[in-house]
């Protein structure tokens, strides 16, 4: 077995299959649960709107994924609003619809502005909202672009409960880097608590997922890497990571080519 046929198989179970275009149908959704089921095994997650919650439920029930394939979805996305509340019910409403998991857009314009006590009241609201449910903070590491703004952040939204902390919605120019991700993850070991990492935006190949993979075992050890502490938000990286593993009838991913 080759360094990225390791890294492919590795990689496989730690993505979130996504699909966040504003064109997605149900169709779409469905299809996005087919290609959850590959000869190679199964991505943790599909990522999706929450108006696909249920759709999305019925599509990997049919393909027997039920059972190991969560459904995670989006709130205060991608706009990052300071709208507390707002949050707290759209995260609340999802996880009654069916969601497994919550990816809630951290206010990170309100902490460039100062305000730190909102950020974290949304963080724990939502986290309040999920219940049982994984609540990951998206913090759009690239628009805070500074690293104490991305260390400070980090921080707010582990003080507030976060399950995971997430790099980026893909939605804006700059998403997940390597060194974004590194602050993310000495936060989360300095933090000694028990919370995930998740890499979106502009992961598409093997390649890319070794980087991410080598730092976080440097951070946190090899042991701590599993679909519980790590993923990747992605759409054209599981293409990628089957043509490295031999799947070479993989179907081709819909629709253009943004990664989560």
């Amino acid at each position: 077995m080759t360094d990225l046929q390791r890294v492919a198989r590795q990689a496989l179970p730690l993505l979130d299959l996504t699909s966040l275009n504003d064109d997605d149908t149900d169709a779409t959704v469905e299809g996005l649960c087919q290609r959850a089921k590959t000869p190679m095994g199964n991505p943790a997650a599909i990522c999706i709107y929450p108006q696909f919650i249920v759709p999305a439920r019925r599509a990997l029930t049919a393909h027997r994924l039920n059972d190991s394939v969560k459904i995670a979805t989006v709130t205060n996305f991608p706009d990052g609003g300071d709208d507390v509340m707002r949050a707290a019910r759209a995260t609340r409403e999802a996880v009654a619809s069916g969601a497994d998991e919550v990816d809630v857009v951290f206010p990170y314009r309100a902490l460039m502005a100062g305000d730190e006590g909102v950020c974290q009241d949304l963080v724990e609201m939502s986290k309040a909202a999920c219940g049982d449910a994984t609540l990951k903070v998206i913090l759009e590491t690239g628009e805070l672009k500074d690293p104490a703004l991305i260390r400070r952040a980090a921080e707010l939204a582990v003080e507030g409960g976060a399950d995971f902390l997430k790099t980026s919605t893909g939605k804006v120019e700059i998403n997940a880097t390597l060194e974004a991700a590194e602050i993310l993850l000495e936060v989360i070991r300095d933090s000694g608590r028990d919370i995930g990492f998740k890499a979106a935006g502009g992961v598409r190949t093997t390649e890319d997922a070794a980087a991410y993979l080598q730092l976080a075992e440097r951070i946190m050890g090899a042991g701590w890497i599993s679909p519980a502490h790590f993923r990747f938000g992605a759409s054209g990286l599981l293409d990628d990571l089957l043509m490295n593993l031999g799947a070479f009838d993989a179907p081709a991913a819909d629709g253009d080519e943004d990664d989560y």
